[in-house]
């Protein structure tokens, strides 16, 4: 693994026997007819690859965070999904580049990989669409940002998390998946957070206080029951002061109803619909440069809904974008 040299990773590329789906005589179906795997070492200039999904297959920071174990297995539950998908997008290549392995406890190492991954796709003209995985997979993901656009004039990347937590803890040891956002802002002036679906029962005093210092915009849950006009004018504001828009989504945000498979499940979360709303009013913008979808479980899912949901979600962001 040239690519990922002196990391202590495992890396698989895409396998198309992840995918798979009702059998059809007609083209351009469903998702296990369409999609194509390849491996990100194999990544070329120029291409004509449009959406790139890379998988995060790591719970460490989850357990560091002592969460529930079981969210490495993601990638594989949404894969499962995602190929029994219809598709209605069109002239869209997109392509399975498998996954990154976290080996023992060297998150740090896996974290740097999937940087490595996100940025070469970006630099290709490639939308990342990364698929974990605990949460600290966004410190990933921005870094993988910050080091694509590093010799552009523009660098000023806005994060939208949509979540139930803050994920600004400080770093005590080690990092975790509680920790991403706070090291993100300490590190870089130039970021700016946007959380969606804040709940005051899954944050300390001292979180509040935490983002307040490093300028969080957020909403909280209750202010997710509609995507009204007040939302629609702060994410515009947002939106105008950044150059590029990285979307994460923790699936710990919907509602147990919708997302049980999670570490942290809660029945005061968003509904899909909510999300759909807003993610197509992101896309609208054309500054999405990233995406990722964060924390399923699927040791705790039920009917394997929230891994259901979170391939709606990639199907949906594949539409929009």
């Amino acid at each position: 693994m040239e690519f990922f040299k002196n990391l202590k990773v495992d890396y698989t590329t895409g396998n198309k026997n992840n995918y798979s789906g009702r059998s059809s005589k007609l083209p351009n179906q469903y998702w296990h007819q369409e999609i194509k795997v390849s491996s990100i070492e194999k990544l070329k200039i120029p291409n004509t690859i449009d959406i790139g999904l890379i998988g995060y297959a790591c719970d460490e920071g989850v357990q560091r965070n002592q969460g529930r174990i079981g969210a490495r297995k993601g990638p594989k539950s949404i894969r499962t999904k995602l190929g029994k998908l219809p598709i209605h997008f069109k002239n869209k290549n997109i392509t399975d580049f498998g996954d990154i392995i976290c080996v023992d406890t060297n998150l740090e190492d896996c974290q740097k990989a999937l940087s490595k991954s996100i940025s070469t796709l970006i630099k290709n003209h490639v939308l990342p669409i990364a698929i974990g995985g605990g949460h600290d997979i966004a410190l990933a993901n921005f870094n993988g940002i910050k080091d694509a656009i590093k010799n552009t004039s523009k660098n000023n990347i806005g994060i939208i998390n949509f979540d139930a937590h803050f994920d600004v803890r400080k770093v005590d040891t080690q990092g975790n998946s509680g920790t991403p956002f706070y090291q993100i802002l300490k590190e870089n002036d130039t970021a700016r957070y946007f959380a969606i679906g804040i709940q005051q029962q899954s944050n300390t005093k001292e979180l509040f206080e935490i983002a307040a210092a490093y300028n969080v915009s957020y909403v909280s849950n209750f202010d997710c029951e509609s995507f009204g006009e007040d939302l629609k004018n702060k994410l515009t504001t947002f939106i105008d002061q950044v150059d590029y828009i990285y979307i994460t989504i923790d699936l710990d945000g919907f509602s147990s109803a919708f997302a049980p498979g999670v570490s942290a499940p809660s029945a005061l979360g968003f509904s899909p619909n909510f999300v759909y709303q807003v993610l197509t009013f992101l896309f609208q913008s054309k500054k999405v440069i990233s995406c990722d979808i964060a924390e399923l479980n699927p040791n705790f899912d039920i009917d394997s809904a929230t891994a259901g949901l979170a391939a709606k979600l990639v199907d949906f962001m594949v539409l929009n974008s």
